[in-house]
């Protein structure tokens, strides 16, 4: 039976570390066309502007070439599905996110606790659940409020870094 400390910290580590790579990569590497083309629909953007072809690009290969690595290095074959699919979810999820706050008429970089900082966290779960692993339910918990606090300070970075043009 593997530690408490394992369950806790580590393994849950390992599980989301592809989906919470493919989040972040489109900070750095997005950027240029939009995935909706500046569509509308019932005239206002279906995704807007920030959710960009490159950025989707860049978040899923970063998330896949984690989750690989992560397979290859802890010998477990399993995390790569899992990471493919987290990865995917991190993206369907924080478009899903896009797609609502643009109905309800919220302008691009306006903060909607929630929506920003889980949204991504739970198609992430959704994705990777059929294929089992999950962490234990405290391993769960110990993500969920590391997100919390990772979305904090890794905004306020990558604003500082000038890669965000809002801090959160």
């Amino acid at each position: 039976m593997y530690s408490f400390w394992y369950q806790l910290i580590i393994y849950p580590l390992i599980y989301i570390f592809p989906a919470y790579v493919a989040n972040g990569a489109p900070v750095i590497f997005g950027g240029g066309l939009p995935i909706d083309l500046n569509r509308k629909l019932k005239g206002k953007p279906i995704f807007g502007s920030h959710k960009t072809i490159r950025g989707l690009v860049s978040g899923l290969l970063a998330g896949f070439i984690v989750a690989y690595a992560e397979s290859a290095v802890f010998g477990l074959p399993y995390l790569l599905a899992i990471g493919i699919l987290s990865s995917i979810g991190t993206h369907v999820g924080d478009l899903v996110g896009s797609f609502i706050k643009r109905r309800i008429g919220t302008k691009e970089g306006v903060s909607m606790p929630f929506m920003d900082q889980y949204l991504f966290l739970l198609f992430a779960f959704i994705f990777a659940f059929p294929l089992g692993n999950l962490p234990v339910w405290y391993g769960i918990l110990f993500i969920i409020v590391l997100t919390g606090l990772m979305h904090k300070g890794t905004n306020i970075a990558a604003y500082l870094l000038k890669l965000k043009k809002v801090p959160w």
